[in-house]
């Protein structure tokens, strides 16, 4: 009896804490502000504070009111939502004292009658998720005048742009920034960010952009670049806004900046000029890349098939500049460019078109100290060289995208490129035995100048059936490159005995010459064919074909001045041709929250190449195999696992089968072996991404981790009195190198102090394998790095952020077991803006890097570089800017970087640009009107 009581008693119990944590409730009613209509069906819903996750939901009935019971205790938020209406979102409370709440009569306002208002309790921005879309409402953020794209970014949740205007976004790199959909510029996002004024947008949307394959087919196949659609409001479509800006400065550093942008409806026109010294190449980060690289390489075989590489530059072992600037010298750059984009027949065909023109000179010096160590003892060098490069660009791309109708498209896209360049460079060599004993030394003069054409073209045809998910697509590219390069090689190398006198010489002055031609045609057909709802089949047929001649020639003079000798052993004339056959297919399974896709590709590759010097072929067939496999799991909208394999065979390159002779480094040769065999790469991935978007919480992981099985590695045999080095490439069948990396990212608003933080983790390493003078060498490197990042927003007052942390380096080799070169390091870089009265600003930027001694470098490397700001602005739109600015003020700006490959150890110090002040006046024009209602 007394049981039964007890269980009863328990029962009751039970059955009252059930109803007590179940009886908590909220109500209220919706309608709209004006009107004081009552809008049925809008969504109520219950999220988790804490992690942003629904909790319940309920539609406001035909009255306008609503009420969700049986919550639970705890902290919520309350979320609002109606088509063409802000939402409204508040944040609330359920415990013993309070196990109800009534919102009573929320208000909701129409999106039209928006204007600098947001109805939005607390602190937090209209924010919408649309399928895979983040969309970011602009109205929410407050800017200031004649702020550009880029100052927005910089407040939206999970977006962070540096001082040089990369973008990450939630955790990833964005390279591509799209207008209203449509290629800005081609492919520079900076001429966006940069270039169009915050005021003219109405939505920023980010998302993962599928590739025009799985976007035409559905079928994702793993291949997504992050990026920012920037959609432009329609009553700033017609006008046009720009800039002036000059600036002079001490020490003779200048800068230029104009921009002028012109919409009209569905066209825009933009064109764009920069001159400058002072380290300003373009108009923002990686714009180096895109003023004119030189290499312009066309890969044979880019499906594992034989690599041989038709440099834009003349592949003739002479120096040339490939175009690209990063801190390196004193730079002078010159380049401009016009774009132009329109719709028409009823918007089913777009244009787009793009023309650049641009010149680089860089000029500077670099040493280099280096460390060879070799069974037989460490040899010491080292190197001072002095510069000029010099390059000059012009090209012109385009796109054509055509709806043929409801179930064809066609998209045609062009490019080409001429471009100019020129290098000189002079050399100082010595090496030393580790008692300081010479060894040999060198003076070396190179000249080379350059001219490049290379011409692309695609088109990419696409189809649906009336089956939904049968699809056929072609596409059809050719690409033309053509080279030429002349130049001279002079050096003077002397070699020196035990006691330390000059024992022999050797002396080289030759002419030399390079012409390259080559033609790609690759064409690639896929089918996709639907066997049932969630499981599919996309099958592809690949045929490319290549055809190239290289010519290298040098001589030797018969007289002063007179090159007309020629030197055999330097000269070389190649013909090269190569058929390829790929077919492959992939399996999809797909489902609501998985994607499984899986296959192979193979392919049959036929090279052929004539020494038309000597009549002797060479020539090679191969069957290459590229499995891949890629698994998604979508958690949730905002929240994924990926997983993804590929396997590749890699095929030696003409460069370590049979090398073109080159003299251009006294020191150092290559010779060919013919006996290589493929080896093969595995690589496998994973990603986590996870973001709250209330919070503005943002998680994510990647890691990468491959191995190579029959590696292709360095056979490097060094003459100890002489130190000249002969480099062949041999397969290694007994090890496996390998190389991972790791990389976290996490992102949070935090709410009581109003700040952004972020938090990033990685590590990365391998262990890789060569030959030195017949010795088996592992080197192991793995490095370890952490950040903080805090930044800070406070409209019209200031902001602030501030980025650091360690990072530490562990480096062995098997050869070297009495030295260690592991070392520490840390970087840290901040800014800081203040709004003051009278519409003045001042502001300041720093970057701390350290770099601690090792073993064989005995000295720490650390600079501090810091520049600060003063601006005054003028009229009601501050459309006129007046700044003084000073660069490096603490002159600390030294260049230097270290590495590590294998036995060999290098450290280069070079020229930089160091402390100067310049003023500087900038123009803002503008004239948008809005757009005509009449039609």
């Amino acid at each position: 009896m007394k049981l039964t009581i007890t269980l009863l008693t328990f029962c009751l119990l039970l059955t009252f804490s059930a109803f007590a944590q179940n009886s908590y409730s909220i109500k209220g009613s919706v309608a709209d502000t004006t009107s004081n209509a009552k809008l049925a069906n809008t969504t109520v819903s219950v999220l988790n504070e804490k992690d942003s996750t629904l909790v319940k939901f309920t539609r406001v009935n035909t009255s306008g009111a609503f009420s969700i019971g049986n919550l639970r205790k705890g902290k919520f938020i309350l979320l609002v939502t109606y088509p063409d209406y802000a939402d409204y979102v508040e944040r609330f409370s359920l415990d013993s004292a309070k196990n109800t709440h009534d919102f009573g009569r929320l208000s909701m306002l129409l999106k039209a009658k928006l204007l600098a208002d947001v109805i939005i309790k607390g602190t937090r921005a209209a924010i919408k998720i649309k399928g895979d879309t983040t969309e970011f409402d602009p109205r929410a953020f407050k800017i200031q005048p004649n702020a550009t794209v880029e100052d927005l970014l910089k407040q939206l949740p999970g977006i962070q742009v540096d001082k040089d205007g990369k973008i990450t976004a939630q955790g990833q790199t964005v390279p591509k920034v799209l207008v209203d959909g449509e290629e800005f510029f081609g492919d520079d996002p900076t001429l966006v960010t940069k270039n169009l004024r915050a005021d003219m947008v109405d939505k920023v949307q980010l998302y993962d952009k599928k590739s025009d394959q799985a976007t035409f087919t559905g079928i994702d196949d793993g291949e997504k670049t992050k990026t920012i659609n920037i959609q432009l409001k329609a009553d700033k479509k017609n006008g046009y806004f720009g800039k002036l800006e000059g600036g002079a400065g001490s020490d003779g550093y200048y800068q230029g900046t104009g921009l002028f942008n012109r919409f009209k409806a569905k066209s825009k026109f933009s064109a764009y000029g920069i001159v400058g010294n002072n380290g300003k190449v373009g108009l923002g980060w990686d714009d180096s890349q895109k003023l004119g690289t030189m290499g312009a390489n066309v890969e044979f075989g880019d499906d594992g098939g034989m690599m041989f590489f038709m440099s834009g530059g003349g592949d003739d072992g002479l120096d040339s500049f490939g175009g690209q600037y990063y801190g390196q010298g004193i730079p002078l750059a010159r380049t401009g460019g016009v774009h132009y984009d329109t719709k028409l027949n009823k918007d089913n065909t777009t244009l787009n078109f793009n023309y650049k023109i641009g010149s680089l000179t860089v000029d500077g010096t670099e040493n280099t100290l280096s460390q060879n160590n070799t069974p037989q003892g460490s040899l010491n060098s080292a190197s001072d060289k002095t510069y000029h490069n010099y390059i000059f660009r012009q090209k012109v791309d385009g796109m054509i995208n055509i709806k043929l109708d409801t179930t064809q498209t066609l998209k045609i896209m062009f490019d080409a490129t001429l471009k100019h360049g020129q290098s000189r460079s002079n050399y100082d060599y010595l090496s030393q035995y580790e008692s300081g004993a010479k060894v040999n030394s060198n003076t070396r003069d190179v000249i080379n100048n350059t001219d490049g054409k290379v011409f692309d073209v695609s088109a990419f045809y696409t189809k649906k059936f009336k089956k939904k998910g049968r699809t056929f697509s072609l596409s059809v590219a050719e690409n033309i490159n053509q080279a030429n390069s002349h130049g001279f090689l002079k050096y003077n190398q002397d070699f020196y005995d035990a006691a330390g006198a000059v024992d022999s010489t050797a002396l080289t002055d030759q002419k030399k010459t390079s012409t390259t031609q080559s033609s790609v045609l690759t064409t690639n057909a896929t089918y996709t064919e639907p066997i049932t709802k969630s499981f599919s089949v996309i099958a592809n047929y690949a045929f490319k074909t290549s055809h190239g001649t290289s010519n290298q020639e040098s001589f030797d003079q018969s007289a002063p001045g007179n090159y007309d000798v020629p030197v055999a052993a330097y000269s070389s004339d190649y013909r090269l041709n190569e058929i390829s056959n790929q077919v492959g297919a992939i399996f999809n399974l797909k489902s609501k929250k998985t994607t499984f896709n899986f296959g192979t590709r193979v392919s049959s590759v036929n090279f052929d190449q004539l020494n038309q010097v000597t009549d002797l072929p060479f020539k090679r067939t191969f069957i290459n195999w590229a499995p891949q496999a890629y698994f998604q799991y979508k958690i949730g909208k905002q929240e994924s696992v990926n997983l993804n394999y590929n396997g590749t065979s890699a095929q030696p390159s003409l460069n370590q089968i049979q090398p073109v002779a080159d003299n251009n480094n006294p020191n150092n040769f290559v010779v060919g072996n013919p006996d290589l065999t493929p080896s093969f790469r595995n690589r496998f991935s994973l990603s986590y991404f996870s973001y709250k978007v209330i919070k503005g919480e943002s998680f994510n992981i990647f890691g990468n981790y491959s191995f190579t099985s029959n590696p292709i590695i360095s056979d490097v045999t060094t003459d100890f009195a002489t130190d000249k080095s002969v480099t062949h490439y041999v397969n290694l069948s007994n090890k496996t190198p390998f190389n991972f990396n790791v990389n976290t990212y996490y992102d949070k608003k935090i709410e009581k102090l109003d700040i952004n933080a972020g938090l990033n983790v990685s590590a990365n390493g391998s262990t890789s394998y060569s030959l030195s003078n017949g010795a088996l060498n592992q080197t192991t490197y793995n490095t370890y790095s952490g950040r903080l990042r805090l930044s800070k927003y406070k409209e019209k007052k200031y902001d602030v952020s501030i980025s650091a942390g360690p990072s530490y380096t562990f480096s062995k080799s098997s050869l070297l077991t009495n030295i260690n070169n592991n070392g520490r390091g840390f970087n840290a870089d901040g800014n800081v803006n203040f709004y003051l009265p009278g519409k003045f600003q001042i502001g300041s930027d720093v970057n701390y890097d350290f770099t601690a001694k090792t073993q064989t470098f005995n000295n720490d490397l650390k600079k501090t570089l810091l520049n600060a700001s003063i601006v005054k602005t003028f009229f009601k739109n501050d459309d006129l800017k007046l700044a003084l600015t000073g660069n490096d003020l603490l002159n600390q700006n030294v260049g230097f970087s270290r590495s590590v490959n294998g036995n060999y150890l290098q450290q280069n110090s070079y020229t930089t640009i160091k402390r100067y002040f310049m003023f500087t006046v900038t123009w803002n024009f503008n004239s948008m009107n809005a757009l005509s209602t009449k039609k």
